[in-house]
């Protein structure tokens, strides 16, 4: 006698059902408080991302993104005066990223926005960590 593989695939179409939501949960929290300062959903992920120097190639590894979408969001932000690019310190083909001090100040102001009605924030930090710990290892990397 077999077993029918229903139950399985019954729980793993709710559970990517749930990540899904959770995911546009967040996708629209993100545009709503990046419209709050006037940027758009992807420059605010972008200087979400930005902890600090780095090539266009993590960023747009961090946006989920291809290196020429993240080109295309980072020149707005250069243009509008929240990062330059600089020569790389070590690989004299890349250029590194950089917040200005306008751009240090709107990511804090963003930050705090982000962290108000989080979709995350009905979950303690340990719950948080938790989840992060089981995505982790959910996601199967390359």
């Amino acid at each position: 006698m077999t077993t029918s593989p229903e139950p399985q695939t019954s729980a793993e179409r709710e559970l990517c059902g749930l990540v899904n939501g959770l995911a546009q949960q967040i996708a629209d929290h993100v545009r709503e408080k990046a419209v709050a300062l006037g940027l758009t959903a992807a420059q605010a992920t972008a200087l979400r991302e930005m902890t600090g120097p780095m090539t266009m190639r993590e960023l747009s590894e961090r946006m989920s993104c291809e290196p020429s979408n993240a080109t295309f969001v980072v020149d707005k932000l250069e243009k509008q005066g929240l990062v330059e690019r600089r020569p790389h310190p070590t690989d004299r083909r890349a250029k590194q990223l950089l917040l200005t001090p306008e751009g240090t100040a709107l990511r804090e102001r963003l930050l705090g926005l982000l962290a108000q009605d989080s979709p995350l924030a009905g979950l303690s930090p340990r719950q948080q960590r938790t989840l992060q710990g089981l995505l982790e290892q959910a996601i199967v990397k390359p």
